[in-house]
């Protein structure tokens, strides 16, 4: 687990639109602190801080810790929901989690897929086809994982990865448990499938020739008997 992002925060004494628009105005991110026993706060986050975080992908729900005036260390939190400009696509309200050690949250965290380089499927030019790029966990709030790596290396066309293969850290659990679902595929390239479906159009078409034929020959047998 990467260490946690600190973000520097502040009360903020007014609330509604007015007043997140001069937040924004002077250089602040408005947002709320909840959760925790305590009750909801409204804060304002340095605004370079932030964006920096969301440009680095590091405003997904994982932990983090903020400065809170008037509190004694830095409060342990996770980013729950970052609205983003339409236009500009940048952060401009965040809410934060309070979390300590006991607390469990469900959590998308992505895969990544390593040793393609020594895939047999992949260097006879086969696809690797995922399915998913999140896995859906049940993790502790202080120990989520940046990611979790699916090893593609063995893997030959026509072989799919399962999410079984997935190492889970200690207290990570998955949501799904009911089915050992697929995460990817080595598929087989468009030029082999292409040429597969053409010869099973052209099998196709000579069983039905072969049906007509029958049929055909059937129907003469038939006239014949009648004639004689």
């Amino acid at each position: 687990m990467a260490e946690a992002d600190v973000f520097h925060c502040e009360p903020r004494a007014a609330t509604g639109t007015g007043s997140a628009r001069k937040t924004r105005r002077d250089g602040w991110i408005p947002g709320i602190l909840y959760g925790g026993g305590a009750e909801p706060a409204a804060i304002q986050l340095k605004a370079n801080e932030i964006n920096k975080a969301y440009v680095r992908g590091r405003l997904r729900p994982q932990l983090a810790k903020i400065d809170v005036p008037g509190e004694d260390g830095q409060q342990p939190v996770i980013p729950r929901d970052v609205q983003i400009h339409p236009v500009k696509g940048m952060p401009i309200h965040i809410d934060f989690l309070r979390v300590d050690d006991n607390t469990r949250i469900d959590v998308e965290i992505p895969v990544r897929f390593i040793n393609e380089e020594e895939s047999p499927g992949l260097k006879r030019g086969g696809v690797l086809n995922v399915v998913r790029h999140v896995i859906d966990v049940y993790a502790p709030a202080t120990s989520i994982p940046d990611h979790f790596d699916v090893d593609v290396g063995e893997l030959d066309i026509g072989d799919a990865a399962h999410v079984s293969v997935i190492a889970l850290p200690a207290g990570v659990t998955l949501v799904t448990t009911d089915r050992d679902y697929t995460v990817a595929t080595i598929a087989a390239p468009s030029a082999v499938r292409s040429e597969a479906d053409e010869a099973a159009d052209a099998e196709d078409a000579a069983e039905d020739a072969a049906a007509a034929d029958g049929d055909a020959e059937g129907s003469e047998e038939g006239g014949d008997a009648n004639k004689d």
